[in-house]
């Protein structure tokens, strides 16, 4: 019987991005519970090991697949609304880097937003999270007296609904185009949100 040929790094690194891949769409289209790792492999084209190698089963690819999205959305936002402008200029620029980030890659920021309810519950209230980032930011602009006084909380809930139930009429084929092309409605419907008194 012949040796097993170790797998040379090369084909170990290609395979993670097909992983990757074949899960979020089995992610989004069948949801993470009914999505299996022997699934998942199969539609990469890989042996379930070679999932094993990369990570210790569908949850932890899973949680991974979330954070990289949502870590990235909050690094966005945070330099969208921390460089100077008009109200109007640094919602739009908010708007702007979080449509950007959709059309990138629509499956990943699909199963993104299909996934909030799963992995949000259980992650720690940081700064750089996305909601703690305009939350902050708003805060502040309140206390400033920039925008009318309100909660904080609240009007970071009503802006982020605006775009974030768009991304799921998408999801489901009923918001049609690329998102950026939704930017300057996206933009007045916050600000109307921002300048309620």
């Amino acid at each position: 019987m012949p040796d097993k040929k170790p797998v040379s790094r090369e084909r170990a690194r290609n395979a993670r991005p097909k992983i990757e891949r074949a899960a979020l769409k089995l992610f989004v289209d069948e949801g993470i519970d009914a999505a299996t790792t022997r699934e998942i492999a199969m539609s990469a084209g890989v042996s379930e090991g070679a999932l094993y190698r990369h990570y210790s089963g569908k949850d932890e690819l899973a949680l991974a697949l979330f954070m990289e999205t949502h870590n990235r959305l909050g690094a966005m936002l945070r330099d969208a609304l921390s460089q100077d402008g008009t109200l109007e200029t640094r919602v739009r620029r908010a708007v702007t880097a979080y449509c950007s980030l959709a059309d990138e890659d629509w499956l990943l920021f699909s199963f993104h937003l299909v996934s909030l309810n799963r992995f949000l519950p259980h992650d720690i209230k940081r700064d750089d999270d996305p909601v703690s980032v305009i939350e902050r930011v708003i805060g502040a602009m309140m206390e400033a007296g920039q925008i009318p006084a309100g909660d904080p909380a609240l009007s970071t809930a009503m802006c982020l609904g605006v775009v974030m139930q768009s991304g799921q009429n998408k999801i489901y084929n009923r918001l049609p185009g690329p998102f950026a092309a939704h930017i300057d409605t996206f933009t007045r419907t916050i600000m109307a949100i921002l300048l309620q008194k």
